[in-house]
């Protein structure tokens, strides 16, 4: 009997428990670690509520001593409220262009990286620990063996998936760090079974494409956005000069091309010189092509989604500030002319032909490519220190990873018609 009535007591305090508010507009201090706050709350088994459009997209959680705790020592602003000031807030979103949406699976996180990377050479793994949410490295061996099944959402920032060092051969191939890194993806291939790095990419991009076919999240940066369609579209032909794999590029390798592999783009040219620094014409801002023919990395702007209608592309642009700052990537943007129809356009540079955020579906998955490479760092070169993300707590360009980082939690809608 005491037992019974200890359970009816617990229930009547959980249903009258209040809410824990975390804004993300521009009241939050640190809006980077409250993504944290939100991630640990969905993976202690307590469901968030994710109030899209509202106060630039922020959290509802159920109060929690623990939540609490955790959201001071980390530096987030957070607002206790009743249950009857979240019923109004509820009001205030059916009758608002808005929306809530209910994370409740704790997301399966990994990041595509080599053994030999440091952690803040990439954007993502620096904004993940920074955020305190846990994450797995893998890399080629993983991709093929099928640890892929046992992820949610997978990270690909600037891998070369062509297999050509990210063209750097002409200015660092006498560089110890470019040698050791062909030795040491020579030593992979040659383990996991294949001749040389550029064919063992061929199978590792077919199984990434196979995992999102089936369910998988992929979210790419850099040069991994454009890499992964180039290397794609050539895995019938060699388009990989003979400094990468001993083989000359095969000379009907243009009529093998097959953009139907591509996630994204299409009718796009490759530069098979290896020589050159540019992979192709993807890349709109040809970084490394030379002062001539590079163009500065503009600013850009998220584009405004009804989260009635559209939830998925809401959700990935939650954000205090619709205008993101340029920065610069090996593939900074993607030339309009060569999207594929069905792709979502997240983010544009005004008046220019260039995309910085795109969103597509694939099969029964979906992928997002982001142009750049570190948000808060304009023009990252080989050798610079990282990012200190301290200094950068309300990144509108880094609220742009996370919000990709919780959405497999999030319980999907159909979309309304």
């Amino acid at each position: 009997m005491v037992k019974n009535l200890l359970v009816i007591f617990l229930l009547m305090k959980s249903a009258f428990a209040g809410k824990m508010l975390i804004p993300m507009d521009g009241t939050q201090s640190n809006h980077l670690k409250a993504y944290g706050i939100a991630f640990l709350s969905v993976a202690s088994a307590q469901n968030v509520e994710w109030l899209l459009n509202y106060r630039g997209g922020s959290f509802l959680l159920n109060d929690s001593p623990v939540f609490q705790r955790e959201a001071t020592r980390r530096g987030v602003v957070y607002e206790l409220i009743s249950e009857n000031q979240a019923n109004t807030i509820y009001l205030e979103i059916d009758q608002n262009n808005m929306e809530k949406v209910l994370l409740e699976k704790e997301p399966r996180v990994a990041v595509y990286t080599p053994p030999n990377k440091q952690p803040w050479d990439d954007a993502v793994t620096m904004v993940l620990s920074y955020a305190e949410i846990p994450y797995k490295n893998i890399y080629d061996k993983e991709v093929l063996d099928g640890t892929l099944n046992k992820i949610d959402w997978i990270h690909l920032h600037h891998e070369d998936f062509t297999g050509q060092n990210s063209k750097f051969y002409r200015a660092f191939r006498h560089a110890p760090w470019y040698i050791q890194q062909s030795v040491t993806y020579q030593k992979l291939a040659d383990e996991l079974g294949f001749p040389n790095n550029p064919v063992l990419k061929k199978a590792v991009v077919l199984a990434l494409r196979n995992y999102v076919e089936n369910g998988g999240f992929l979210f790419a940066m850099c040069s991994a956005c454009n890499t992964l369609d180039i290397a794609l579209s050539a895995v019938k032909t060699d388009v990989v000069g003979e400094v990468f794999d001993n083989t000359p590029v095969a000379s009907d390798y243009s009529s093998k091309i097959d953009y139907s592999l591509c996630f994204a783009f299409t009718d796009f040219k490759i530069d098979t010189d290896p020589y050159s620094s540019s992979h192709g014409n993807i890349d709109y801002n040809q970084v490394n092509a030379g002062t001539l023919k590079r163009r500065p990395p503009n600013d850009f702007y998220l584009f405004d989604f009804s989260p009635k209608y559209d939830p998925v592309p809401a959700m990935l642009t939650q954000n205090h500030s619709n205008y993101i700052k340029g920065f610069y990537g090996l593939a900074t943007s993607f030339r309009k002319a060569n999207l594929k129809k069905a792709i979502t356009i997240l983010g544009e540079v005004d008046g220019q032909p260039a995309l910085r955020y795109i969103h597509g579906n694939l099969g029964e998955g979906q992928f997002v490519y982001y142009g750049g490479h570190d948000p808060e760092d304009v023009s990252h070169a080989v050798g610079d220190p990282p990012t200190d993300l301290n200094l950068h707590k309300n990144s509108p360009g880094y609220r742009l990873i996370l919000n990709n980082v919780l959405y497999p939690a999030a319980r999907k809608k159909k979309r309304k018609t």
